[in-house]
């Protein structure tokens, strides 16, 4: 409900009355200043909807300039012709700067994650700053998602302000890792490899979004074309011993069913994963080290030498001894 404030807070900068946008939203006047108050994610697309097109601002009262119905669909539309991810949020933060220059955002790729900040060139105060600063990360995020049909999983999600009373929504639109009071400012990062996706999204798929677009700055997208490289990624790291599908959905933030029927759209499973991360580990450790072939199997999680030959054989074709002695 803090966001239901926030957008009353913009009709009374404008001087108007919000009965309408509630009234459209089916959210009763009483209920706004509820502590813990909720609204579904078609309640709110319904207030924003009518908010935006009754003080025909899609800022809502942000910057010093409104920015009339339709903007944000000009801008979704400048970056949908780019050949991938990159190079469309690249776009979408320099078209930005022609909207307002009250904030600035900007993509930068560091270490292996991608990073989008936003610099604050004007002063907001409340909840209208935090409105402000949380819309425009994810109608980034929402767009970046829908454009090349993935979730997009945030690493980090940083926050200038103070945790408010209503932090758990946070972990609804950027997953569990969001800081606040950090001392980078507002940005979010993620692994730069989404950055190579190529946008499957045209121009009817874009008029079709934009007829319901706001729900993908309220819910994460679900889908995700690099779930099974994170799967194996963890697995590397964290091993694959005693690993069931509902500790990687838990590292994932998602339910075991997400994660087995995600893996099944991208051609692969939980065991496949964990077998091909165990395979590279073995030849790894036959290759470069003197370890036994008993202590190899109990390295990548096998109880018994004999289990771990019948399975190196299926692997590969070989025994490991056969492997050791034709790569040494």
């Amino acid at each position: 409900m803090a966001f239901v404030r926030a957008v009353v807070a913009a009709y009374a900068h404008r001087g108007r009355d919000p009965a309408g946008a509630l009234q459209a939203a089916r959210i009763a006047p009483s209920e706004v200043d509820l502590p813990d108050g909720r609204v579904t994610a078609a309640q709110f697309e319904a207030l924003n909807a009518h908010a935006m097109q009754e003080l025909d601002d899609e800022a809502l009262g942000w910057f010093s300039r409104r920015l009339p119905w339709g903007t944000y669909g000009m801008l979704c539309r400048a970056s949908l012709g780019a050949p991938d991810l990159g190079v469309a949020l690249k776009r979408w933060c320099r078209h930005h700067r022609l909207l307002t220059e009250d904030i600035v955002l900007e993509l930068r790729v560091e270490d292996g994650i991608a990073r989008v900040r936003i610099e604050e060139r004007r002063a907001l105060d409340g909840a209208l700053r935090e409105f402000c600063l949380v819309s425009s990360l994810r109608f980034l995020l929402g767009y970046a998602c829908w454009a090349v049909d993935s979730q997009i999983a945030l690493r980090e999600a940083d926050f200038p302000f103070a945790a408010p009373p209503h932090r758990d929504a946070y972990g609804l639109m950027f997953g569990p890792g969001a800081r606040f009071d950090s001392p980078r400012g507002t940005g979010i990062g993620f692994d730069e490899r989404y950055l190579a996706l190529p946008m499957r999204r045209d121009e009817r798929a874009l008029r079709a979004m934009l007829r319901h677009a706001l729900p993908l700055t309220v819910l994460q997208y679900r889908r995700d074309r690099l779930l099974g490289r994170r799967v194996r990624e963890l697995l590397q790291a964290h091993g694959t011993d005693a690993v069931t599908a509902q500790t990687v959905a838990g590292w994932l933030a998602i339910s075991p069913r997400t994660l087995h029927r995600q893996l099944r759209e991208e051609g692969a499973s939980l065991q496949a994963l964990k077998d091909e991360v165990r395979r590279a580990r073995a030849c790894d450790l036959l290759r470069r080290t003197a370890r036994s072939v008993r202590q190899v199997a109990q390295a990548v999680g096998f109880r018994s030498e004999k289990s771990f030959a019948r399975a190196f054989r299926q692997w590969t074709g070989e025994t490991p001894g056969e492997f050791r002695r034709g790569k040494s």
